[in-house]
């Protein structure tokens, strides 16, 4: 036992911490009830700070370096001791180290949607996340007395969920107040990131730490607006529907054609249609041209009374599948879809001139292109 304590004694004369951990915040030397003694040896490293605490009450804070501990360099402990004219026996006191370096990519993010009110889409729920970094102030007495307490092994793990209830609580307000439309916050995620840092630099004060970087990397829309989104924008490049779904039609005549199929007949009947929804592409274009003067219809057949009217233009229909509204379609493109089944006598359709929409069997220019149905079976 003697030379246990022996060793032990020699161990206590040098005080040091060397930090192997990432996210170890304070760190309290171990005693084992054993003493310091006069003279010991105190290394404090760099992005380290040492406090001495005696009985529950902060005593001397030491910076980076090597220090003697004698009474000429501990003037706040040989005040609280009572060492007038210095000491000889070994001392009890609480040696914490705390890490002062910053401590990076700590993450946030929502757990729950946040109901927003936005400018184009009204209310909807966005979904935010990011990263921060802090480190504790130069004076680590309010974070030891606030936060870490008698904890002597403190780490992030222990103080992440509190300042992430800060981050989210500031970030819900300030995304809030921003009025920034949904569609343009990715073309504001910097000056949004520099005015949260600002904000939220006194929540983390009153805790004894810093806040250095604070960053919002994504605020994403919920799946649903996404996906409007995402056919908005295909509509958009799409252009004129009518023009693109007969062109789509018109492919699918080549690629059957390509492939060898259908008969002569359905060849012929393709052909037909092809050239007839041709003819009406022709006869879209000049009624839209001849759409520029209708106000002035009146007076130009007046003056050529003679001149026959414009051609009646033929219905097209809008289909409802699934709740979706499709189309519109030409008869003949109509006739096609009845034949290969993607139109059927329950399917819903609407054209102008309608109040609502209607079954296609119930409709007579519509009725003829499911052929007559079999009779009932007899009964036995």
């Amino acid at each position: 036992m003697g030379l246990f304590n022996k060793l032990r004694n020699e161990f206590i004369d040098i005080i040091e911490w060397t930090d192997n951990t990432s996210d170890t915040m304070i760190w309290r030397f171990p005693r084992y009830q054993s003493e310091i003694k006069n003279g010991a040896q105190l290394t404090v490293r760099e992005s380290q700070i040492a406090v001495l605490v005696n009985e529950g009450k902060f005593a001397d804070i030491y910076k980076p370096g090597r220090h003697v501990l004698n009474t000429e360099n501990m003037p706040i402990l040989t005040t609280l001791m009572g060492w007038k004219y210095g000491f000889n026996s070994p001392f009890k006191v609480d040696v914490y180290f705390v890490n002062t370096k910053q401590f990076l990519n700590i993450r946030w993010g929502t757990q729950n949607p946040i109901m927003m009110r936005d400018p184009e889409f009204g209310p909807i729920r966005m979904r935010a996340f990011g990263s921060y970094c802090f480190r504790v102030n130069e004076d680590p007495t309010k974070f030891i007395l606030n936060v870490a307490g008698t904890d002597g092994n403190f780490t992030t793990e222990s103080i992440t969920e509190q300042l992430r209830n800060f981050v989210i609580t500031k970030f819900t307000d300030h995304l809030a107040e921003s009025k920034i439309a949904a569609l343009d916050m990715a073309a504001n995620l910097n000056e949004f990131s520099a005015s949260l840092t600002e904000g939220l630099k006194d929540d983390f004060a009153e805790y004894g730490l810093e806040l250095t970087k604070f960053l919002v990397e994504n605020i994403s829309l919920p799946e649903a607006v996404e996906q409007a989104l995402d056919r908005r924008t295909s509509m958009g490049v799409i252009g004129n529907m009518n023009t693109y779904t007969q062109m789509q039609f018109a492919d699918s005549l080549k690629d059957s054609a390509a492939n060898g199929g259908g008969s002569p007949a359905g060849d012929a009947m393709g052909m037909g249609m092809g050239f007839a929804m041709a003819g009406q592409m022709a006869n879209q274009m000049t009624a839209n041209q001849q759409g520029m003067g209708m106000q002035q219809g009146t007076s130009m057949q007046q003056q050529g009374a003679g001149m026959p009217p414009p051609l009646p233009q033929a219905a097209v229909y809008h289909l409802s599948v699934n709740g979706q509204q499709q189309g519109p379609y030409p008869i003949q493109q109509l006739q096609q879809m009845a034949q290969n089944g993607q139109l059927t006598p329950d399917t819903y359709v609407w054209t102008n001139g309608m109040s609502g929409w209607e079954a296609a069997k119930n409709i007579p220019a519509l009725a003829s292109l499911f052929g007559t149905p079999p009779p009932p079976p007899p009964t036995m």
